[in-house]
């Protein structure tokens, strides 16, 4: 598995990381902890060593499920995650109710250490590679936040800055604070919102870029049918982009899309994976699994290349599909 350095800092990882959103099963019906398991451990297997997570992903569950399932390999791994969401207090800006709790961003100092110490106990170790703010949050001022996080580097607890869902405007005056090494944010064949303004910019800066939702939540492999029935929990189930006529015109794309795969004898899943990887900008594709047989997928196709006449071919069918898609994490 190819790696690469993750913006200036002295962290490298591989280009395909393993997201954990759905092992935390909340907002995805739910989750095994030993399948959950015996996936990260085959993606470490297959060279993954790129971990993503977030206490928000099951409010605690992934991240001590990844904590568990890396238990004497942890120099094997690079563990990126989050911090600024809050459902304990009531402070900073109100983004959702869920699972009986409400949810605020927020990244104010103390708040911060709070999460970072918690996180660091779930994942039973003593330091984070990559540490970002999850979303921003417009109470606290972003040089209290940049302290912070430059101190928690300072004390060796994490490794490299990033910051997750910015629009280019805050990723400049993140820039002006002292700078992050990588950003993350939602990019796919369905949703290049990041390329007019949010890439350019990173690459100008050697700013890593972690995309997620690349696979558009399944919507790019061809997996998911036009009738298909998604487990109570589930939140694809309410979102408009698995609505039957969505699911109908991306089997009509997913359809076209393979007829290239077919030419790499590929999946269309690696494809699109192969094809993430080759946009400009974009350094590392976080896929999320929670299976070990979709990391075996997964993996090769972060080993193949596409011609550039079959890069310009696929973006020409995602722009012209009428298929939508767009999911803040």
């Amino acid at each position: 598995m190819k790696e690469k350095q993750i913006g200036n800092s002295d962290v490298t990882a591989s280009v395909l990381g393993l997201g954990t959103w759905a092992i935390g099963g909340t907002f995805w019906g739910g989750s095994s902890t030993s399948e959950s398991i015996k996936t990260i451990q085959a993606a470490i297997d297959e060279g993954i060593n790129l971990i993503d997570t977030a206490p928000a992903y099951g409010f605690g569950v992934a991240e001590e499920v990844v904590g568990k399932a890396i238990q004497g390999q942890r120099d094997k791994v690079v563990i990126s995650s989050k911090c600024g969401l809050d459902w304990d207090n009531k402070r900073g800006t109100f983004v959702l109710h869920e699972s009986g709790r409400d949810i605020y961003r927020y990244l104010g100092r103390e708040f911060l250490r709070e999460e970072l110490e918690n996180s660091l106990r779930r994942l039973k170790t003593d330091y984070i590679d990559v540490y970002y703010t999850h979303w921003q949050d417009e109470t606290t001022p972003l040089s209290e936040v940049m302290e912070t996080l430059q101190q928690f580097k300072k004390e060796g607890k994490i490794r490299a800055i990033g910051a997750s869902n910015v629009t280019v405007e805050t990723l400049k005056e993140y820039q002006a604070l002292g700078g992050v090494d990588v950003g993350q944010e939602e990019y796919s064949l369905l949703h290049g919102k990041i390329e007019a303004d949010i890439l350019p910019y990173c690459r100008s800066q050697n700013v890593g870029m972690f995309a997620y939702c690349s696979l558009a939540q399944g919507l790019l492999t061809g997996k998911i049918a036009v009738d298909h029935q998604f487990k109570d929990g589930d939140m694809r189930g309410s979102m408009d982009s698995f609505s039957k006529e969505n699911l109908h015109n991306s089997r009509l794309l997913n359809q076209k899309l393979g007829q290239i795969a077919e030419k790499y004898n590929i999946t269309l899943t690696q494809l699109i994976i192969a094809w993430t990887l080759a946009q400009a900008g974009i350094t590392h594709v976080l896929c999320g699994a929670r299976q070990a047989e979709h990391v075996l997928e997964n993996v090769k196709g972060a080993a193949v290349t596409l011609s550039d006449v079959d890069l310009k071919a696929i973006s020409e069918l995602g722009k012209a599909s009428g298929v939508t898609f767009a999911m803040g994490q």
